[in-house]
């Protein structure tokens, strides 16, 4: 198994390590003022290890974005998977999101708070995220009711973005509302909007 130079980690391991230090300081100095020397450090690594395994410090960044991003993703399309009853997908899929918080609030505040939101190559992927988490509900939509792709994609980006307002707002508040109740309240309010468009005949 290779290793980096220091030769006390394997390379998978490391790169791990080091993306969990650059969520740290990224979250907690923004991208403009985080150092990699501070990353290398926060990592206990020489600066040098660090760019054997990123090059840039925006290499870096988009690499904790990429990690993140798969995580969330995954985790909204098996709520929409696992499941066969609408009510349950909704419901599941508002939940997804504040678990996603719960396990990786630094992460949640990477995604949707960032200073680098404007950066063409961090907008492509955030973009790319909401995509890809809309189409799974966009494909249940389009069956479900006969709309076009097109419209169903629109409602289903509507739904996605509802529920990454909502759940920004809960972080933003700490919590004041335990997590089941918030969930609750996104999942009926999204659940009472798409229930104005009625299953087609089988």
């Amino acid at each position: 198994m290779s290793t980096d130079l220091k030769g006390r980690l394997p390379r998978d391991e490391r790169r791990a390590q080091l993306l969990a230090a650059a969520l740290e300081v990224f979250t907690q100095a923004g991208y403009h003022s985080a150092a990699m020397d501070e990353i290398a450090d926060r990592a206990n690594v020489s600066k040098p290890v660090l760019y054997q395994h990123f090059p840039s410090k925006l290499d870096l960044y988009l690499a904790v974005l990429d990690l993140h991003i798969d995580s969330l993703v995954f985790e909204i399309q098996k709520s929409v998977a696992s499941r066969t009853d609408n009510w349950e997908r909704v419901q599941a899929t508002t939940a997804a999101y504040f678990d996603f918080i719960n396990l990786e609030g630094e992460a949640f505040r990477l995604l949707f708070e960032s200073d680098m939101s404007v950066e063409p190559q961090v907008r492509q992927r955030l973009t790319r995220m909401t995509y890809d988490c809309a189409a799974a509900f966009s494909a249940v939509i389009s069956i479900d009711t006969g709309l076009p792709k097109e419209a169903s994609m629109m409602l289903a980006v509507g739904i996605i973005g509802n529920v990454q307002s909502a759940a920004r707002h809960w972080l933003e508040r700490d919590g004041k509302i335990d997590r089941d109740s918030a969930v609750k309240l996104v999942a009926t309010q999204i659940w009472r909007g798409i229930g104005g468009f009625p299953k087609q005949s089988q």
